[in-house]
């Protein structure tokens, strides 16, 4: 199974952690890859360019994903917990406490190097081939089928976890099916 992730969005960073507990649950082969929000905003002629967001770019942390190569799950984790759960705020200042805690602080120059982005956009390009365009992260690749989402709100736990990702794999398989939705309510729980 490959999971395609931004470490900017909270809804990966979920996704993260709920097929972590599948795969306490399940034999589960988990390979996690980068996809990107600043390239699927490269689309929207109405969003500001990423490039006039300084140290808040999206380009940042997927750039440091790329550096960190076999321990990208360890830095989404890591990333998500300090950005998305505890709420600390400053994208630079989450780098820099990741890559210290991490024991790569000389990898943080490679949140504003270029070099990384076609990798960053072979990855995204990758996950997003099967899908299209129209959707963010997460995006799961299983079995032949791909789909993004599930969006969670929160980390489905023991059966619940099992079954989401069954049914999830199970809606994605039938040819015909494009899309469920319905409202989000209250705040995520990380």
């Amino acid at each position: 199974m490959r999971l395609y992730v931004d470490p900017v969005c909270p809804f990966a960073y979920l996704a993260l952690r709920w097929l972590d507990e599948v795969a306490t649950l399940r034999d589960l082969d988990l390979d996690v890859r980068l996809m990107s929000l600043a390239v699927l905003g490269e689309a929207d002629p109405d969003r500001e360019p990423e490039s006039v967001r300084g140290t808040e770019s999206a380009w940042r942390p997927v750039r440091v994903g790329v550096a960190v190569g076999p321990r990208l799950r360890e830095f989404v984790l890591r990333f998500g917990g300090l950005y998305h759960a505890e709420g600390v705020r400053g994208r630079d200042e989450v780098l820099r406490r990741v890559l210290t805690a991490m024991d790569l602080s000389s990898l943080r120059a490679a949140a504003d190097d270029p070099s990384f982005d076609a990798a960053v956009r072979r990855s995204h390009d990758e996950g997003m081939a099967p899908v299209g365009l129209e959707v963010g992260t997460p995006v799961i690749h299983v079995d032949g089928v791909a789909f993004f989402g599930p969006v969670l709100g929160a980390v489905p736990r023991g059966q619940d976890a099992l079954d989401v990702l069954d049914g999830a794999v199970a809606l994605a398989s039938y040819a015909g099916f494009c899309e469920l939705k319905r409202t989000r309510t209250g705040g995520l729980s990380f």
